[in-house]
């Protein structure tokens, strides 16, 4: 088979498994559409909790009460059919991997898929309402919590966001330990100044008090000592290229 014809072989194959992920949120999607705000609702639960009595959300544009919890129910969509979406993914690179390879990659999916839903988990149940009771209780006098349901969804989404990359810590101090980059003895040096960053990070990503910041960095420490234990017990070095595949 030629380079061209190979390479056009591997473009029909993405666009084979882009479809059949894309085909997955969208049934997935359709199904959810009529709970689409009652899935809002959950999500805004933990601000609605922390709102004084008689508090509620606002939507400043006219479209956005039939949008934003479209965006909702397409997120949750995304989320329920992740682990298909990264089994296409898996479908499409598997080939040109090494027996050794594919071993290590299936249990990083798996783990880093959970971790990451583990991340939204804590930013949620732990984290939010702390997040929320803070501001709400630092409100001046005469004015009103009112917040727009579209920045509102913007914010929780960027936890989301930080939060799940966040519990991607031990997934990456594995492969950095697996691929070479680093030696497990380089990882534990390194701890006085993975505390400090954790707390850094903290600081940065969550409101102006000691309770957020260390529920925050508290968890990256961890982490990052999790990460170390997997990768003793995995084992370091990097993976020799003349195994079979």
């Amino acid at each position: 088979m030629s380079t061209s014809e190979s390479f056009i072989g591997h473009l029909v194959e993405l666009r084979t498994r882009l479809l059949h992920s894309a085909v997955a949120v969208l049934v997935v999607f359709i199904c959810l559409f009529p709970w689409a705000s009652d899935l809002y609702t959950l999500m805004a639960q933990p601000l609605l909790a922390k709102l004084p009595k008689g508090g509620q959300m606002i939507a400043t544009d006219v479209t956005t009460p039939f949008f934003v919890p479209l965006k909702v129910a397409m997120m949750a969509a995304f989320l329920i059919v992740l682990p298909y979406v990264l089994y296409q993914i898996w479908r499409f690179v598997a080939p040109g991997l090494y027996a050794n390879e594919k071993r290590l990659v299936v249990p990083l999916i798996v783990a880093s898929t959970m971790l990451f839903f583990c991340g939204m988990g804590f930013a949620y149940f732990i984290v939010f309402p702390v997040v929320f009771g803070f501001i709400t209780s630092t409100v001046p006098q005469g004015v009103a919590v009112m917040t727009d349901i579209d920045k509102y969804l913007s914010f929780v989404l960027s936890l989301f966001m930080a939060f799940g990359i966040a519990f991607q810590v031990p997934v990456a101090v594995v492969l950095l330990v697996r691929m070479g980059f680093v030696t497990l003895e380089k990882l534990r040096e390194a701890r006085p100044y993975v505390v400090v960053g954790a707390f850094v990070v903290g600081a940065i990503f969550t409101p102006p008090d000691v309770v957020s910041q260390f529920m925050l960095a508290m968890p990256l420490w961890l982490l990052y000592e999790a990460g170390i234990l997997v990768a003793v017990w995995v084992g370091g070095g990097k993976p020799k290229e003349s195994e079979a595949q």
